[in-house]
């Protein structure tokens, strides 16, 4: 098992996750982070600190997708160890559906 961060993340990106990861495995998009899912070590503390709710077990049902663009974008995005501030208008895009399908980006951010 391991953790992903899914589509409630994206615009948001409130990081607060980084901040309690004891093994450093969240790597940054443009728009949204994602878990390496090889270094990821199952201990679910980012899980609870994710104001936007978006990192799920990939033991839940329909994440298969989120399981590869987790381990797809790990490969090709910058690590990331240190919060920092949030998009200031990430809270008009908390909650909202179909958010990969309308504002995804592949494009890496700065990391650390």
């Amino acid at each position: 098992m391991t953790y992903v961060v899914t589509d409630a993340c994206i615009k948001c990106k409130y990081m607060d996750c980084v901040e309690v990861c004891p093994v450093d495995c969240f790597y940054e998009g443009e728009n949204m982070l994602v878990i390496n899912p090889s270094e990821c070590i199952d201990c679910g503390v980012c899980e609870p600190e994710c104001p936007a709710e978006a990192i799920l077990p990939d033991t839940e049902d329909g994440l298969e997708k989120w399981l590869e663009l987790n381990t797809k974008f790990s490969a090709e995005w910058p690590n990331i160890t240190v919060k920092r501030d949030s998009p200031p208008d990430a809270d008009e895009y908390k909650g909202k559906e179909g958010k990969y399908e309308a504002y995804f980006s592949p494009e890496p951010g700065e990391g650390d």
